[in-house]
């Protein structure tokens, strides 16, 4: 029998072991429920705590209800309300101040955290209401997608930046593929926007934008294409959680499919689904833990209080 060279079997060894590494792990542990069923919320992760802003509430109005959740103690507490009622909005933590903007309204508020209160900052540029992407890199904070000028509008593809020293929003180069309900997140000063929908089509595109250069490059798609899904970056790779499929005669799919995307290998990986299939939500991350409280569990209207956290394998 022919001998094996040890040093092969041990490149062999490497390699394998290398390739199981490659792979993503994780598991769900369910959290204390939100005390408002909230859906289309914003949510942002400030000094250690989960913020969840406005949303849909189970009769379907929009509200300007503010709940901190506090992972230490597994609690609830309520914050000062933000000042406008306000559904399918972003939040998000850049140079220590939580944000929040978009939504059926141009106008940006930071929060005090001190002294809970909110204050009007610049306005956005555009009107980009339902779900666009958002991300922060160098503590600027990044926009993309959405519907600008109302629902019927069809100029999705808008992007502008935030910069909260100079309190000026800068338009940049427009996304490839138009869309709403998406998601996005930054790595390696890269921002990876994902999913989303044009009227009633659900969409795989997957877009990275280089800040260096002002473009926008193609990335492998979505393997299930779906709208307001929940996305968040830990360990310099894009999470997907859940989201939600029309059906152009009414109706839809609710998910709970969690799909990761590896922008070094440009390849994606499927994890444990959801407990609870829901779209409508946003993801926050402290750490290694990706927290998604409230969002819908039917097609449309059907808010949750559901707080659920996916701890990512180290």
């Amino acid at each position: 029998m022919k001998n094996t060279s040890p040093i092969l079997t041990l490149l062999f060894c490497l390699t394998f072991v290398s390739g199981v590494a490659a792979q993503v792990g994780g598991t769900w542990q369910t959290l204390a429920p939100m005390p408002t069923a909230r859906q289309e919320l914003a949510t942002a992760a400030l000094n250690g705590k989960i913020y969840a802003i406005g949303g849909y509430d189970s009769s379907g109005t929009k509200t300007n209800i503010v709940e901190v959740y506090d992972p230490t103690t597994n609690t609830w507490t309520s914050a000062h309300p933000i000042p406008v009622a306000l559904h399918h909005n972003c939040a998000a933590v850049a140079a220590g101040k939580l944000y929040s903007f978009g939504g059926p309204s141009t106008q940006t508020f930071v929060y005090d955290e001190l002294n809970d209160s909110w204050s009007a900052v610049a306005s956005m540029l555009f009107f980009q209401v339902l779900s666009p992407a958002v991300g922060v890199f160098n503590d600027k904070i990044y926009v993309a997608g959405g519907v600008s000028g109302g629902r019927g509008n069809t100029k999705q593809n808008l992007v502008e930046v935030y910069d909260p020293v100079a309190n000026t929003w800068t338009a940049l180069e427009p996304m490839k593929v138009g869309r709403n309900h998406c998601g996005g997140a930054f790595i390696d000063g890269k921002f990876y926007v994902v999913g989303g929908r044009r009227v009633t089509r659900a969409l795989d595109a997957n877009e990275v934008y280089d800040p260096q250069t002002n473009t926008w490059a193609d990335q492998a798609p979505l393997p299930t294409p779906r709208a307001g899904i929940g996305v968040a970056a830990v360990n310099g790779e894009v999470f997907v959680f859940g989201g939600e499929t029309l059906n152009p005669s009414g109706g839809g799919e609710v998910h709970g499919e969690v799909e990761v995307f590896n922008p070094a290998t440009n390849t994606w990986q499927s994890l444990s689904p959801m407990p609870t299939p829901r779209h409508g939500i946003f993801a926050s991350v402290i750490g290694n833990n990706i927290f998604l409280p409230g969002g819908g569990i039917v097609s449309g209207i059907g808010p949750t209080n559901v707080n659920d956290v996916f701890i990512v394998s180290p």
